[in-house]
């Protein structure tokens, strides 16, 4: 815990205790616990810098210190120019300072791959660029006579995100079919995790019914679909977005049913890789808010919007990627519409909508909840 509140102290999320200003170094956090911490050991001051940093952050707001979040304050304490950042294929270095480094080329013109404060081989390409054409040893490594050419150079890219607004025309300029699109659809939960429940019924099985009529109607269409678990298996955050990496897939979607205490909470919402501070995936956005506004359109459900987050299942994944949470279990009316198989079958119908909307040129794009798949 000692740890967690000097990081939320850097941050100025936390008074110091004896007022004077914390200046233990970031490297303090390096290693992460071996379980979640337990809130029941915070003072009410810490839970609630707690659950600021993670509102700020993108990450669900809970009040715990799991390894998520832990990870999240220790990425956070990174100022671009306090250590050297170079490509690590086997450990990746991972920080805000890799954010201000991949926000700083994108700036200039250079494509860094996304910006996710991940230094990965997309960003030190896109850093080898940088450092040939201004001279420097392009050696992919960003040190002191980098930190200088970059500090010293305006903004070149003016009006947009060129990187992102790339990938977003790379999926127009490719075609509309489907026919070879590799498609991860992720139920979640599964096996030994249930997920809600309401008496007998559970949403790992409601999400596993609708990813395989999702994967019908893709199917159908010429796409390859992949589920990322079979019915009775529950694999880990890492392994889905590993197994979505690994076949190279083009969108990523993740299933969920939601509930709450609350009786006002009902309706669906989507979320896509997002900071909230204007680095996100503009696909991914893009795709979250088709998905949902057309499961809504066919559904009749309360539409919740759309959220940039930074879950790791969101963050992780190489491609586009986009949680859709389908209804509320503990809402008479959203259960009652989960239960019948052809409110799931018309949501099925929805993402397959929204997936071939995804590809169309915007002068062949139809109006939300009109689309039919060709015979």
């Amino acid at each position: 815990m000692a740890d967690v509140q000097t990081a939320l102290r850097s941050l100025g999320l936390l008074p110091d205790l004896d007022g004077t200003a914390e200046s233990r170094p970031p490297q303090a956090m390096a290693t992460l616990p071996d379980v979640a911490l337990d809130q029941s050991v915070f003072d009410e001051a810490t839970e609630l810098a707690v659950r600021h940093f993670q509102q700020n952050r993108g990450l669900s707001v809970d009040g715990r210190v799991g390894e998520e979040t832990y990870r999240a304050l220790n990425e956070a304490r990174w100022s671009l120019g306090d250590r050297l950042l170079r490509y690590d294929p086997e450990r990746a270095v991972r920080g805000d300072d890799v954010i201000n480094l991949q926000e700083r080329l994108h700036e200039l013109g250079y494509d860094a791959g996304p910006v996710d404060g991940i230094f990965g081989a997309d960003t030190e390409t896109g850093l080898r660029a940088f450092q040939r054409d201004y001279g420097l040893t392009s050696d992919g490594t960003c040190g002191p006579a980098t930190l200088r050419a970059l500090r010293q150079l305006g903004r070149k890219v003016t009006g947009g995100r060129p990187q992102l607004l790339r990938q977003s025309a790379s999926f127009v300029d490719s075609g509309p079919h489907l026919i070879s699109r590799r498609i991860v659809v992720d139920p979640g939960h599964g096996g030994s995790d249930p997920g809600h429940s309401s008496g007998e019924t559970t949403e790992a099985d409601l999400v596993f019914d609708l990813a395989s009529r999702i994967e019908g109607r893709l199917a159908a269409a010429g796409a390859t679909v992949y589920l990322t678990r079979g019915r009775n298996q529950n694999p880990s955050a890492a392994e889905r977005t590993a197994f979505a990496n690994d076949a190279r897939a083009d969108l990523f979607l993740s299933l969920h049913v939601d509930a709450q205490a609350s009786e006002h909470a009902r309706g669906v919402a989507s979320y896509y890789y997002g900071t909230g501070s204007g680095a996100s995936s503009t696909v991914g956005e893009q795709f979250a808010n088709l998905a949902r506004r057309e499961v809504v359109a066919r559904t009749g459900m309360l539409d919740l919007d759309s959220h940039a987050k930074t879950w790791d299942l969101l963050r992780l994944t190489r491609m586009p990627a986009v949680r859709l949470d389908c209804g509320y279990l503990s809402h008479p009316v959203d259960r009652l519409l989960l239960l019948d198989a052809r409110v799931r079958a018309s949501m099925a119908h929805g993402v397959l909508a929204a997936v071939q909307r995804l590809f169309l040129p915007a002068e062949a794009d139809p109006p939300t909840g009109t689309f039919v798949l060709p015979a």
